[in-house]
This record gives C-alpha cells, structure tokens and sequence, in this order.
C-alpha cells in the first residue's frame, strides 16, 4: 500500500502545482465586433416610415413605435465573407457560420 499511496500523493501534488488559464484571462485580450451598429441620424426618418408602412399593411389606423434600428456592420460583414471564402476553398459546397469575431486589444 505504500507504493500506491506515494503514487496517488504525487499525482495530487502535480495536479495542485499546475494552474490554467482562466478565461477572463483569455478574454481580456480579445474583444468581440458587434455585429449591428446604430444606423446615422440621416437614415432614421427613411427607415422608420419604409418599416412602419410594410407592418402596417392594409390598416393605416394603426400606430407604431420604432425604439431602435440597426444595421449590419460592414466590418463584420467583410471579414465573415473573406473568412468563409477561404475556408470553403476545399469544399464549394458546405455552408458555414461565423458566430463571432473578435479583435485583439492592445
């Protein structure tokens, strides 16, 4: 039993000495780009009665409140096209996903 216990004693004091990375750790480095930005002052007016006419349809009595709008990232937009280009070079035909881009800090 004295083999085993100095075996199973070590392997605990290993595991207690070795510390990972935590993910706040990870994360700070990294900071995730929105995927939708506010729209400019400009384009609310145009947006708001283009939205507002199509959901209202065939009752022009009713009311509607537009609390916010936004738009697609142009950033984001570019960055998951040419990521998803590259990476559909083997395969034409598979599909893909971007969930989330991330920029590093400095």
């Amino acid at each position: 039993m004295g083999l085993f216990d100095r075996l199973f004693k070590k392997e605990k004091e290993e595991i207690k000495t070795v510390e990972p990375l935590t993910n706040t750790e990870k994360e700070s480095e990294w900071q995730e780009i929105a995927g939708y930005i506010p729209i400019e002052s400009e384009e609310y007016e145009f947006v708001t009665l283009i939205a507002t006419a199509l959901a209202a349809g065939n009752q022009p009595e009713s009311k509607f409140v537009v609390k916010r709008i936004l738009k697609r990232n142009p950033e984001v937009q570019l960055v998951s096209a040419i990521t998803a280009s590259i990476a559909s070079a083997d395969q034409p035909e598979s599909q893909f996903i971007v969930k989330s881009i991330k920029e590093k800090r400095e």
